[in-house]
């Protein structure tokens, strides 16, 4: 079991820094310097708010996931699939955005990548997140995409801190 573990953080591990290299280099080419500091994750919370004003995302549809799913409670960032659609390019740029906000995590809060488990996956709808130095999962992927859906009240930057405020507990 620790080895299956093992490669599932090896695999988290390279896939959330190439997400958010991938932002990084967006970003400069649009004239934004991402930094990977906490405070560059209010950028980014704009750079959502962009990508929502110009393609606002549809209202929801009926959840297809259970208000309050079976087994352990999701922690903040948990974005579950709401029927709500983004724009055809806006996935694969909201999952890249939430793996910068992973890898500040990563860099700044002690947190580390970690494959999700199955029933983690199913309660977050993505296949990696972190682990804070409190064991805690969470699911930057998935909060990026919930800026998206919702707004203003789904910060990065507010997501942070909760992380690390958990971590120093």
């Amino acid at each position: 079991m620790e080895q299956v573990a093992e490669t599932g953080e090896a695999r988290a591990a390279v896939q959330g820094p190439r997400l958010a290299a991938e932002v990084v280099a967006m970003a400069a080419g649009a004239g934004i310097r991402l930094d990977y500091s906490p405070r560059s994750l209010a950028l980014v919370d704009r750079i959502i708010d962009g990508l929502r004003r110009a393609h606002p995302p549809a209202a929801p549809a009926t959840p297809s996931v259970p208000a309050r799913p079976s087994g352990p409670a999701p922690h903040a960032g948990d974005a579950r699939h709401t029927g709500a659609e983004t724009p055809p390019s806006a996935p694969s740029t909201l999952t890249a955005l939430g793996g910068y906000a992973g890898e500040v995590l990563r860099r700044h809060a002690g947190a580390v990548w970690v494959d999700f488990d199955a029933g983690q996956r199913e309660v977050f709808g993505q296949p990696f997140g972190i682990r804070s130095t409190d064991g805690r999962v969470w699911n930057p992927l998935g909060k990026a995409v919930k800026r998206y859906q919702a707004g203003a009240g789904e910060s990065l930057r507010l997501f942070y801190l909760a992380v690390a405020g958990h971590a120093r507990a």
